[in-house]
């Protein structure tokens, strides 16, 4: 996912500047991360139903779980290119954004705050997973996300977390909609994205 900053430097912020007049300097950090969080929520619902169509095509008393389906991995490239364009904007604005907002005594708190709040959200997500093994898991039944996926239902975690994402995006819209952007003196137009 290298080549998509580059990309969205280049050829995204002004295709932005020139459709909105208002907004010259293209997207704002807040829109990049807002972009994110919807690549994110698209990347889960195509993960879901192609771990769904997957369980459809398994074999469920594989042992090994070689060969086990016969749908092809290259199902899995969509999802994957979305999860990196999710992680671009995201973490990309996020950290401009941290920076951005942030007087220059403070530019190295915000990357901290951002790379914490990183850090924050790899623990929620292992916590995450933990609680839906331990609820999912009954007498009989091997839970969401057993060692054997072809028995388990992969697909219903996927949607879960389309589900999670798609409440934090209105909690992040909300937000994002009531935050006013600082202005620092001496910072250019550049700098400020355009705000």
């Amino acid at each position: 996912m290298f080549w998509l900053h580059p990309c969205h430097r280049r050829v995204l912020d002004p295709l932005v500047a020139r459709l909105r007049k208002s907004s010259p300097g293209g997207l704002t950090e807040l829109q990049r991360m807002g972009i994110g969080l919807i690549l994110a929520i698209v990347a889960m619902v195509a993960a879901g139903i192609v771990e769904h169509f997957r369980l459809k095509h398994a074999q469920k008393t594989c042992t090994k779980c070689d060969g086990s389906s016969s749908l092809s991995i290259f199902w899995q490239v969509p999802q994957c290119v979305l999860i990196g364009a999710s992680e671009v904007f995201m973490y990309v604005g996020q950290l401009e954004f941290f920076n951005g907002q942030a007087p220059n005594g403070l530019k190295s708190f915000g990357s901290a705050l951002c790379m914490t709040s990183i850090s924050l959200g790899n623990y929620v997500s292992g916590l995450l997973v933990s609680i839906v093994m331990k609820i999912s898991t009954r007498d009989e039944m091997p839970g969401w996300i057993p060692s054997n996926l072809n028995r388990g239902h992969l697909d219903n975690f996927y949607f879960l977390l389309a589900a999670l994402t798609i409440a934090d995006f209105v909690v992040y819209f909300i937000c994002a909609k009531w935050y006013k952007y600082i202005k620092f003196e001496g910072m250019n137009n550049e700098d400020n994205n355009g705000n």
